[in-house]
């Protein structure tokens, strides 16, 4: 199949996006337009070489691609702009077959010129909303906490979280930069998001090992791990992630830019999926790694071989794996499976 009808076909591909980024998935355009309006310095004036600086082919770690993020946090201080990334965002995963999108992003870095958590959280709230009605996606979000805070911070974005429960908020997370920041600091706040029944994820295995990802199983009880690169240095927790199906949010760019992995034909995904773990391909942040979620399975049949007939699997292991109750979810996976059929079927 030529490389072009096979990409298209893995952009009509139904698909589920659960970790991405807002303040990572910025348009270059709007990223430019905020600034301006907020009489904010960027390092490039048009989009086009904005594109080229943010995305982030330099990194030596983990924190090295974080730095980048400066840029766009610092745009994203009001209510206006989070509203509008939101939407934006969710209008782009629609045009490229998502139909179900988990958004993150960590409040407490979007309340320094004097917006309140809540309204860092209502405000992007809005913007998925709306782009459910105008795209016919579903659009859900994740709060984040950085490893980085202190705990107390973690339990109070813990709380807020749990509050917007009913709202649109469907898990609450674990970011920030992994080495020297365990993830057990943060178990207060983590015990109170499962208590209230919120399903929770923890970024892990990407910028330590896999005792990172232990922790993050074990200690806090993540439902889901993001990125999870380097669990495979453990087969026995390799074995028990994938007997408690515990999905992984696998992120091929962005761990290629970070150094986890050596490059895409070396990441463990095929690994993963060959031994029947749940995996997910997601894009982590947009911008950053000038990706898009078709670019992703795209990258994972190139380079890992993996077929049409398993990217589908993949793509229903996100459905099936979304924080979404489970009627819904159900009634999802029935809308897609047909389209999904259709697609993988004999060609003419």
């Amino acid at each position: 199949m030529p490389l072009s009808i096979f990409s298209n076909k893995l952009r009509q591909l139904p698909k589920a996006e659960l970790h991405c980024h807002l303040d990572g998935s910025v348009r270059p355009d709007t990223l430019l337009e905020l600034a301006r309006e907020q009489r904010i310095q960027l390092p490039r004036q048009t989009p086009e070489e904005l594109a080229t600086f943010m995305r982030v082919d330099d990194a030596q770690s983990l924190d090295d691609y974080l730095r980048r993020f400066d840029f766009t946090i610092s745009v994203l201080q009001n209510e206006e702009a989070l509203e509008r990334v939101a939407y934006e965002l969710a209008e782009d995963a629609a045009d490229e077959g998502i139909r179900y999108i988990e958004v993150r992003n960590a409040p407490i870095l979007n309340v320094v010129k004097g917006l309140t958590l809540v309204q860092a959280v209502e405000a992007p709230l809005r913007g998925l909303e709306r782009a459910e009605k105008d795209f016919g996606i579903t659009a859900r979000f994740i709060v984040c906490a950085l490893r980085q805070f202190p705990a107390e911070n973690s339990l109070e974005l813990a709380r807020l979280a749990v509050e917007f429960k009913d709202d649109g908020v469907v898990a609450f997370d674990l970011a920030g930069g992994e080495k020297g920041n365990p993830a057990a600091k943060h178990v207060e706040a983590f015990r109170y998001a499962r208590e209230h029944n919120l399903a929770v994820t923890v970024h892990a295995g990407e910028g330590d090992g896999a005792q990172s990802v232990r922790e993050a199983v074990h200690v806090l009880g993540a439902n889901r791990i993001g990125h999870g690169t380097r669990l495979i240095e453990d087969p026995d927790l390799t074995q028990y992630v994938n007997d408690h199906r515990i999905a992984l949010e696998v992120c091929l760019t962005s761990n290629v830019q970070t150094r986890v992995a050596d490059s895409y034909a070396t990441h463990p995904l095929r690994e993963y999926f060959d031994q029947g773990l749940n995996v997910t391909l997601n894009t982590d942040n947009r911008l950053m790694s000038g990706t898009t979620l078709t670019d992703e399975y795209v990258y994972a049949a190139e380079h890992l071989g993996l077929t049409v007939e398993e990217l589908a699997g993949i793509a229903l292991n996100g459905f099936e794996s979304a924080f979404l109750p489970w009627e819904e979810r159900l009634m999802l996976i029935e809308e897609v499976s047909d389209k999904i059929d259709e697609l993988i079927g004999p060609e003419e």
